[in-house]
C-alpha cells in the first residue's frame, strides 16, 4: 500500500537572478517555503515565485525569518518577542498578497533559520507565533520541527500542524538539528540523503551520536540554497517513491 509523504524546499531566496534553479526545484517537490523578504528575496521574487509553483500546482508557504539579510536569517538576534512577532506577521501579510495578486492561495507558514530554530525551543516565542497565525488565518497549517515548541504551541492553539524533519542535516539526540557551525550539520553525501529520506518518513533518525531516535513527520525538507540542492531533492523524492511513498502535500 503507498503511503504519503510531503517533500519541501525552501526557495526564493535570491535577488532574481536565480528562478530557474527554483523553477528546476519546484519540478520535484510538493510544497515551497517561499522567503517573505526579510532574510532573503523580495516583493517581486516572491511574487514570481508564486506564480511558477502555482503554475505546478505546488503548496505554497510563506518562509518569514528574521530581519537579517547579511547573516541570512541563521543568527541569533536575540530580538524582543513583540518586535518578533511585528515583522513575523507583516512577512505573511506579504505572502498573503502576492498569492492573491497572481490568482493563488498560501497554504502554510515556516519560520526560517534561527527563528526556526528559537520556536523549536522558546516556549513563550511559539505561542505567539501560533496566536499571530491563528490570527491572521485561522486555515493556515503550520510546518514546525517535528516535537518542538512551535509545533506543540500550533497545536494548543487549535492550528492545523504538520511535523517536519530535514533529509540534509544532521541531528542531535534531542531531536533538534546541529548547529551549522558543528561537525556533521550539514549532509551533502547522495546515498546517505537517499537512506536518511526514507528513514524519516518511516519515523526514525539516527543522531550525529548513532542513537536511534523516533520522530513523525509528514513533511521532508531539502534547503534550496545548498550547491547540490537540486541533486539532493531528486535523489531524494527517487528513494521515497522507490520504497513505495507517494510525494503529495500535506496543505492542500
Amino acid at each position: 500500500m503507498s503511503r504519503s509523504i510531503d517533500l519541501n524546499a525552501d526557495i526564493g531566496e535570491h535577488d532574481g537572478k536565480d528562478y530557474s534553479r527554483d523553477t528546476a526545484i519546484l519540478d520535484v517537490v510538493s510544497s515551497a517555503n517561499i522567503a517573505c523578504g526579510k532574510h532573503a528575496g523580495s516583493l517581486e521574487v516572491m511574487r514570481r515565485t508564486v506564480a511558477l509553483a502555482y503554475e505546478r500546482g505546488v503548496s505554497i508557504g510563506a518562509h518569514p525569518g528574521y530581519p537579517d539579510r547579511e547573516g541570512f536569517g541563521r543568527r541569533e538576534l536575540d530580538l524582543p518577542p513583540d518586535e518578533i512577532v511585528d515583522s513575523f506577521q507583516k512577512q505573511v501579510d506579504n505572502m498573503i498578497a502576492c498569492c492573491e495578486a497572481e490568482g493563488a492561495r498560501l497554504r502554510y507558514v515556516k519560520p526560517h533559520g534561527a527563528l526556526y530554530n528559537r520556536a523549536a525551543k522558546d516556549e513563550k516565542l511559539a505561542s505567539l507565533l501560533a496566536t499571530c497565525i491563528w490570527t491572521i488565518d485561522k486555515s493556515l497549517v503550520m510546518l514546525a520541527l517535528s516535537g518542538g515548541a512551535l509545533e506543540r504551541a500550533s497545536r494548543a492553539r487549535g492550528l492545523a500542524t504538520a511535523g517536519e524533519a530535514f533529509v540534509d542535516r544532521g541531528y542531535l539526540t534531542d531531536g533538534t538539528l546541529v548547529p551549522r557551525d558543528q561537525p556533521g550539520a550539514i549532509i551533502d553525501d547522495s546515498q546517505f540523503v537517499a537512506g536518511r529520506a526514507v528513514d524519516l518518513a518511516n519515523g526514525v533518525v539516527r543522531s550525529i551520536d548513532g542513537n536511534k531516535i523516533a520522530i513523525s513527520a509528514q513533511s521532508l525538507c531539502v534547503h534550496g540554497d545548498g550547491a547540490r540542492a537540486l541533486e539532493t531533492v531528486k535523489i531524494a523524492r527517487a528513494a521515497l517513491e522507490s520504497a513505495g511513498f507517494t510525494i503529495s502535500p500535506f496543505a492542500a
